[in-house]
């Protein structure tokens, strides 16, 4: 059975990425950051319960990212698939001389250390199995380092991510791990846990595609890019946003 440790992967767009890799047929490792509403996702997941582990843990703290990758590997003995899920975002739109110290620092340790000691403590792992399936999160346009008004932490360190997760993609192959960007849209409130049929219900015209983007989109294409021969898409990063531009609504 392979084994996904996901980041976050009891709310938002972390839950429907869990929810699509058990029903993949994965056993997986959940991280959560608080206890509320545990009991009643351990509940609505109990079908599942023996093929899944929570481990609580903040991404901006080190050791406890090298804590769960350590209990991961010590209850199943392997991590198929990683999944970085978890991203600290701050909502107040400001400019880069309005942004304290500690924000900006909470933004690159969240976004980009995070994924340092992740992908250090979990690609030792996966070059064991000779297998192994890496995702991160970024923005649209990340991929040609945009400039993005109020979201100046925010987009250095997913754009130092995207970077980061293209050269493990070329440096891991031998091993026969890949590496991939994906980008979502505009994916907020109750739509991050909506399935694409309630989003079609909703007409939203200023997307494209005439719907909201939601968790499901995100977790289908996760799903692609972690099955077993999904080998050829490495390196890549793919947007999924239905065609609306997110990063110039402010001007």
């Amino acid at each position: 059975m392979r084994h996904a440790l996901i980041t976050a992967g009891s709310k938002g767009l972390g839950k429907k990425v869990t929810e699509r890799l058990l029903n993949d047929g994965f056993s997986v490792t959940v991280t959560y950051r608080s206890d509320d509403g545990l009991d009643e996702i351990k509940n609505e997941w109990k079908s599942y319960i023996s093929k899944l582990q929570f481990i609580k843990a903040d991404v901006t703290i080190k050791s406890d990212l090298m804590r769960a990758v350590q209990e991961t590997v010590e209850k199943w003995g392997r991590i198929d698939v990683l999944v970085m899920n978890a991203g600290p975002y701050i909502f107040e739109r400001k400019k880069l001389l309005d942004y304290s110290e500690d924000e900006w620092q909470r933004m690159i340790r969240g976004n980009l250390d995070s994924a340092f000691y992740l992908l250090k403590e979990t690609i030792p792992v996966m070059r064991k199995q000779k297998f192994g399936r890496i995702v991160s999160y970024a923005f649209q346009g990340a991929d040609h380092s945009p400039g993005w008004l109020y979201r100046s932490a925010f987009a250095a360190a997913k754009v130092g991510l995207v970077s980061l997760t293209k050269t493990i993609a070329i440096e891991e192959a031998e091993y026969g791990i890949t590496a991939n960007v994906v980008c979502p849209g505009e994916i907020v409130g109750k739509m991050k846990e909506a399935s694409i049929e309630e989003a079609s219900a909703l007409n939203v015209e200023k997307t494209p595609v005439g719907r909201s983007g939601t968790g499901e989109d995100i977790a289908r294409t996760v799903s692609f890019l972690t099955a077993d021969h999904a080998d050829m898409v490495t390196g890549a990063v793919i947007e999924v946003t239905g065609g609306i531009d997110v990063l110039h609504k402010y001007r």
